[in-house]
């Protein structure tokens, strides 16, 4: 196999410390959220609160640097996915919608990775609750009741997106496996995991759906209220325990992709000269 050159070298092993430190965050959120579920720990919660459960373990304000590195490289490797289309999407309409969702994938993984930051630097988890907040900020502005409605249905999208992948089952196309292993273990890790953060996507962006139609940032809410939600369920405890177990397994699947994953990674020279054309052409 031919070697990479240098720039490429480095953005593929980016993208991979990346997909790792996302994929350790998931299954920190699910092995929660299944604790939870069977009574054995604190509440089911997102992100932010598995980082702070690493934080709370041996080494942890070393982990949650590395994890804070590993953020930063995977928002790096979003821009990078979104900008230069480096897996190949095209300009249909599906591809451009794909690239976008990348690069809000890399604003939001920017801000996780302060938070962990500044969580390993002993100054506290900073940042607020994001989904409160920003839906707040978009209500305060002109149109922004529709513009909240419009990430809800956004989000909503994006659940379904999930879940069509995760019936499909074409989630390991991108994995340099056999087909042997994609069908005994790649293949039901990853569809299980993405029908888990499918079906949470729906609630959150019915979460804002609904705080777009009353016009309250409070009925905005993320994950570990979707959560919440289904643990009021009736047979609650099982609906967490499988999305929780769901979430851990798309954890793990980000390891598998970690290792696995195909990475046509662009020149960095590339990659400089596209987000100079996307910032000359935003100024």
């Amino acid at each position: 196999m031919t070697a990479l050159p240098g720039g490429r070298n480095t953005i593929e092993r980016i993208a991979r410390l990346g997909y790792g430190a996302r994929g350790t965050v998931y299954v920190v959120v699910g092995a929660l959220a299944l604790l939870a579920s069977l009574g054995q720990g604190g509440r089911a919660g997102d992100s932010k609160d598995a980082l702070r459960a690493v934080l709370g373990g041996p080494f942890g304000a070393a982990l949650v640097g590395l994890i804070a590195l590993g953020l930063l490289g995977f928002a790096i490797w979003r821009l990078v996915e979104g900008v230069t289309d480096a897996d190949r999407r095209g300009t249909s309409a599906k591809g451009l919608a794909v690239r976008g969702a990348h690069l809000i994938s890399a604003a939001l993984y920017l801000g996780l990775a302060a938070s962990a930051a500044s969580l390993s630097l002993g100054l506290g988890m900073r940042g607020g609750d994001g989904v409160h907040d920003g839906t707040a900020w978009l209500l305060a502005k002109p149109f922004g009741r529709w513009l909240v409605a419009l990430v809800g249905l956004g989000v909503i999208g994006g659940g379904f997106g999930f879940l069509g992948k995760a019936w499909r089952g074409d989630v390991t196309d991108r994995l340099a496996l056999d087909a042997r292993a994609r069908t005994r273990w790649a293949g039901p890790i990853g569809r299980f995991g993405y029908a888990a953060r499918g079906l949470a996507f729906l609630i959150i962006g019915g979460f804002l759906v609904a705080a777009a139609w009353h016009q309250r940032s409070s009925e905005a809410k993320g994950l570990a209220e979707a959560f919440a939600l289904l643990r009021a369920q009736p047979y609650g405890w099982v609906l967490l325990g499988l999305v929780g177990a769901g979430h851990a397994a798309f954890g793990a699947f980000g390891l598998i992709q970690a290792r696995y994953r195909h990475i046509d990674a662009p020149d960095i020279d590339r990659v400089d000269d596209a987000a100079g054309a996307a910032v000359r052409a935003l100024t």
